[in-house]
């Protein structure tokens, strides 16, 4: 059957009209549907989802649903991918715009990797990859016996990786391999940068072939944007404000702040202060901006005087999201993700070792 809409950007509904006709179909799905929604998405799409959370929690939800024949994945590709290693065979995971990527997946292919990998020597050397990477990053991960981390749980897979071999390849952001290894107490100087797009030799001579720590020259294209500066402006402008800020930001960012954490730490933190608590926090606004709305007793700001917003996450909208059901209320999947099964396979192992281990 033909998908009943090519071009969901075009719909001639308006916003309220779009809403009533998701809502409408979602409750004639029902328990076949589950709809994830990651923290980062706007509020007219997160509405309709049944768990929220950061993508591995999400992820699990879906498996953890086996009576959803759909998972509609609010996130980006990757996000999507992870549900999909763990789904159940019967489920159908579905990415409302296949154009929702993430910029920090996309700076580490396998090719890039492979490549590396043959000229680190893959011996003495244990790979790690954060959640925000492809199925085919953590499938190379649980091939070569390293594991996937997320930004809650990284110190305690880097200290695994860490007891396995004398080094370690953290894949793709550099910031958060970076940080958790500098609160380990780990010295910068025993850290060098893999850049996959510089000579192999450029890279040895930089320090790569002796580093305990090879982190590998990604990032999030939202986090670098905030900057120690912010933070100093912020200080002068608020005086006892608390800085809180995600580990995917600069060293020298995080380094200023009061506190850093996961997504899931963050929204701790700010749930857990008392009333009149005043915060600045380096994030995605969509974020920000929910937890000021949920928690108007306290004074919740930017870090950034900028709206940091994660494009990407931005172009799963309520048009997008409509198309993908009206498709599903027809019988049609569209936009579904699948991992082939030998990256299923080694991706589920390099997660489940970090599961045994966190």
């Amino acid at each position: 059957m033909t998908p009943i809409a090519l071009d969901p950007s075009a719909t001639a509904l308006d916003l309220d009209a779009t809403l009533k006709k998701i809502a409408a179909l979602k409750a004639r799905l029902g328990d076949r549907l589950l709809i994830l929604g990651h923290h980062y998405q706007v509020d007219d799409v997160i509405r309709f989802a049944d768990c929220t959370g950061d993508s591995f929690k999400l992820a699990r939800d879906g498996a953890a649903r086996p009576n959803a024949e759909f998972i509609v994945f609010l996130g980006v590709h990757f996000m999507a991918e992870s549900a999909d290693v763990l789904a159940a065979p019967h489920q159908k995971v579905i990415l409302p715009d296949l154009a929702a990527g993430c910029s920090m997946a996309d700076m580490a292919n396998i090719d890039q990797v492979e490549a590396a990998w043959a000229e680190l020597g893959g011996r003495d050397i244990t790979p790690i990859t954060y959640m925000n990477s492809s199925a085919a990053i953590k499938a190379f991960c649980g091939r070569n016996g390293g594991a996937v981390c997320t930004s809650s749980n990284a110190r305690k897979i880097i200290e695994w990786a860490l007891a396995q071999n004398r080094r370690m390849l953290f894949l793709p952001d550099q910031h958060l391999g970076r940080n958790t290894c500098h609160a380990m107490g780990i010295p910068l100087s025993d850290m060098a940068v893999w850049d996959p797009h510089a000579l192999p030799d450029d890279n040895l001579r930089a320090g790569c072939d002796r580093a305990k720590i090879v982190l590998w020259k990604g990032h999030c294209s939202v986090h670098v944007k905030f900057l120690p500066e912010h933070v100093d402006a912020m200080r002068a402008a608020h005086p006892g404000i608390q800085i809180i800020v995600h580990p995917e930001c600069p060293i020298e960012t995080v380094s200023k702040a009061d506190q850093s954490g996961s997504t899931e730490r963050l929204i701790k933190i700010v749930s857990d202060a008392p009333d009149g608590t005043a915060f600045a926090i380096g994030t995605e606004i969509n974020l920000v901006s929910r937890l000021a709305s949920q928690f108007p007793n306290k004074k919740i700001l930017s870090l950034s005087g900028i709206s940091c917003l994660c494009a990407t996450m931005y172009r799963i909208d309520p048009a997008h999201l409509l198309w993908a059901l009206e498709n599903l209320a027809e019988g049609v999947v569209v936009n579904r993700i699948r991992v082939n099964d030998a990256d299923k396979r080694d991706a589920k192992l390099a997660l489940d070792r970090m599961l045994a281990l966190a």
